[in-house]
């Protein structure tokens, strides 16, 4: 019997096969070109681009640098990048996950082993032979035998009594995956541990742009601060002078109150820059797994915000999908989508398995371990579905439309991608312009203030002009110094609509 067995075993695994649809990687369809570098080089005839500066702000023909926070040339930065991929907290979740994703998969492998259990029992058993004896009528014959039937009838009390049972042994059983049900299962679990790892190198990304846009609006915070205690000291210079001109008859009262207001203003917006400060640095004790407060003494002293590199490489729209995390994550989702099709058309198929037993059998314990107490089974078990009330049919169905979804969705992803990229890419551009209009209208409120300022003390013009001219000056470097952090954080929203910062990161991809 095994000699035949065996070949068949062969030619049955020989002619395995995987049921339904093998993954095909989708393509991302990229166009060949920014949109926002092709509307800036082939401006429409009612929109003017006074500068033109983008395609000088940005490179195609290079990819963008996975750790791009390092052009910022920023220490600190680069410390509280590497502290916060080191211990945040979310990050570290994200991790766990991908470790029980791989356990999933390992789960879904063992499906295709043989399974060895081991086993052992001990029962007390009535069998139930007397009343059939009885209904037989063998005591009846028994006892028409005489003085001879005693011995006779206490075998027979003897074979009815309850009995005994010791067994012990182990089981056997190997699913031959016919049809390719546990490799469609392991190819979904390892589909599923592709996306858990790109679901933490996703979260990596957004990190690292968070840290560095809550330094940038620290930074920025300390900056606006710093300018607004310089216009007090300015606007101090001017009330004391005001004062003194008051007194000598040159000035009225009024004038006095109006510098005073000037100053009192100013001294008002302290307090919001204050707050904007402490919670910055919350955040980033937080985002680095600490707790608020801890990195007050490292970042309260005053720093300048991360200054722009003159070119930034960008890279062209067809490698997008393989740098950007989320559609990565949206392709393993695919992927795994489509091997559960398989997993579901293979429940349609016999399960075919090769069983076995081995064991000992006695009615007392000391006697499991004789060789007269062996048994032993082996044989195939086959198992096919005829009738489950259209369920088998209904499960293909549902996972052929999961796997619909799971393709829109990675178009979807795409998509928003390509979106993410040329929003950042418009928002640095115009920032940039505005940047640059910014410093020109410093410049030229600066030159108002003191010419202002010297008609004043030469009594050509009221010391409304002056206030005039303070006030202008002193809200253009409030902007200037806002749209300096918007440049910056514009910036980083290029990066990480890029989708750098997760390669070559520890743990990024084999954590």
């Amino acid at each position: 019997m095994s000699k035949r067995l065996i070949p068949l075993l062969f030619s049955m695994l020989a002619g395995a096969c995987s049921v339904g649809p093998d993954f095909t990687p989708p393509d991302a369809q990229a166009p060949d070109n920014w949109h926002d570098l092709q509307r800036v080089q082939n401006p429409p005839d009612d929109m003017r681009f006074p500068h033109a500066s983008m395609p000088s702000l940005v490179a195609t023909n290079a990819d963008p640098d996975p750790r791009w926070w390092r052009q910022f040339n920023d220490t600190t930065l680069d410390s509280l990048v590497d502290r916060a991929a080191a211990g945040n907290l979310d990050l570290k979740s994200a991790v766990l996950r991908i470790a029980a994703a791989r356990e999933q998969a390992v789960v879904s492998g063992a499906q295709g082993l043989p399974q060895l259990s081991a086993n052992a029992s001990y029962k007390r058993e009535q069998l139930g032979l007397k009343g059939l004896l009885q209904s037989q009528g063998v005591y009846d014959k028994v006892n028409a035998l005489g003085p001879n039937s005693a011995s006779v009838t206490g075998a027979l009390n003897s074979l009815t009594a309850p009995v005994s049972l010791f067994q012990d042994g182990f089981d056997a059983s190997w699913e031959l995956d016919l049809f390719g049900r546990v490799r469609r299962s392991v190819e979904s679990a390892n589909a599923q541990t592709e996306s858990a790892i790109e679901n933490r190198n996703d979260a990596l990304v957004s990190l690292e742009a968070e840290v560095a846009q809550t330094y940038s609006q620290l930074r920025g915070a300390q900056l606006l601060k710093r300018i607004t205690l310089a216009e007090i000291d300015s606007e101090q210079q001017i009330l004391d002078l005001t004062r003194e001109q008051a007194r000598v008859g040159l000035t009225s009262q009024s004038d006095v109150e109006s510098a005073t207001a000037q100053v009192g203003s100013l001294q008002a917006q302290l307090p919001q820059f204050d707050a904007q400060i402490a919670q910055a640095m919350n955040g980033l004790a937080v985002l680095t797994g600490s707790a608020p407060g801890a990195l007050d003494e490292e970042l309260e002293a005053p720093g300048a915000v991360p200054p722009v590199p003159p070119s930034v490489p960008v890279g062209l729209p067809s490698t997008l999908a393989r740098r950007r995390p989320d559609i990565r994550r949206a392709e393993s989702d695919l992927h795994a989508a489509t091997a559960e099709i398989g997993v579901a058309v293979a429940q349609m198929y016999p399960d075919v398995s090769l069983t076995g037993t081995i064991g000992t059998r006695a009615t007392q314990a000391k006697y499991l371990a004789h060789w007269s107490s062996l048994f032993w089974t082996a044989g195939p078990s086959i198992s096919l579905p005829i009738f489950e009330g259209g369920a088998l049919r209904a499960n293909v169905r549902i996972a052929k439309a999961q796997a619909g979804q799971a393709a829109l969705q990675y178009r979807s992803t795409v998509l928003k991608a390509l979106q993410d990229v040329d929003n950042a890419l418009v928002s640095y551009r115009t920032d940039q312009d505005r940047r640059e209009a910014l410093t020109r209208t410093v410049e030229a409120n600066r030159i108002s203030l003191q010419l202002a300022t010297d008609s004043y003390r030469k009594g050509l013009v009221s010391f409304i002009t002056v206030l005039d001219a303070e006030r202008q000056l002193a809200g253009a470097r409030e902007q200037l110094a806002q749209s300096t952090v918007s440049v910056t954080t514009d910036l980083i929203a290029v990066y990480k609509a890029l989708g750098g910062g997760w390669q070559g990161a520890p743990e990024a991809a084999d954590s």
